[in-house]
């Protein structure tokens, strides 16, 4: 990735060190000061991002290279806010409970806003800001979370490969082997290959 793609993609996905407030979790969460985190640092814990053209996605040649080469065949599309999903306060509840997947994560943000929340290496939280035209692919095993912010409004493309599989599994869930390769994969590596103990 060039540095002008990275420029590209860090005006649609920002990321930072989230502060341990208990305030309304569609706020910033910034730490004072603030502490950024890169989209290096991001893909070392195996968040992977693009930027795209969210006005042109149905013929977006980049998104179909994507598609092809990770093996994306199914695709629908989910809007978040109170007037379009149904049992909107009990989902919200549900997106914000921190949880891992047995696939990748995928979404691309078409229009509108919201945070990924995922776990450093060191257990601590770091809030993904996505914006229209960012596309975030989250490994399968992450441990994330996912909350509107103050805009009450994003729609996104869903992602996947072959048959959907949306099941969350709440924390703790250290003995799948999603999560087991997840571990190998990424956090061993950041701690030079000591263990890490995600149960902690």
């Amino acid at each position: 990735m060039g540095a002008s793609d990275k420029a590209a993609i860090e005006e649609v996905i920002q990321a930072w060190y989230m502060d341990d407030s208990d305030e309304d979790q569609r706020l910033p969460h910034h730490r004072e000061p603030k502490e950024f985190v890169s989209l290096d640092q991001l893909a070392e814990l195996g968040v992977l991002s693009w930027r795209l053209d969210a006005d042109n996605y149905e013929n977006d040649e980049e998104l179909k290279k994507i598609r092809e080469e990770r093996g994306y065949s199914y695709m629908d599309f989910c809007e978040v806010c109170p007037e379009k999903l149904p049992n909107y306060e009990e989902k919200i509840k549900n997106f914000y409970e921190e949880h891992l997947h047995t696939d990748e994560e995928i979404r691309y943000c078409v229009a509108g806003s919201g945070y990924f929340d995922v776990r450093d290496h060191n257990e601590r939280w770091i809030r993904v800001w996505v914006k229209k035209g960012a596309m975030i692919v989250l490994p399968a095993g992450i441990y994330h979370r996912f909350t509107l912010d103050s805009d009450n409004y994003i729609k996104a493309m869903r992602l996947f490969v072959g048959d959907p599989v949306w099941t969350p599994y709440n924390r703790p869930h250290d003995h799948l082997p999603a999560r087991k390769e997840y571990i190998e994969n990424f956090l061993q590596k950041e701690s030079g290959g000591k263990a890490v103990d995600a149960a902690a």
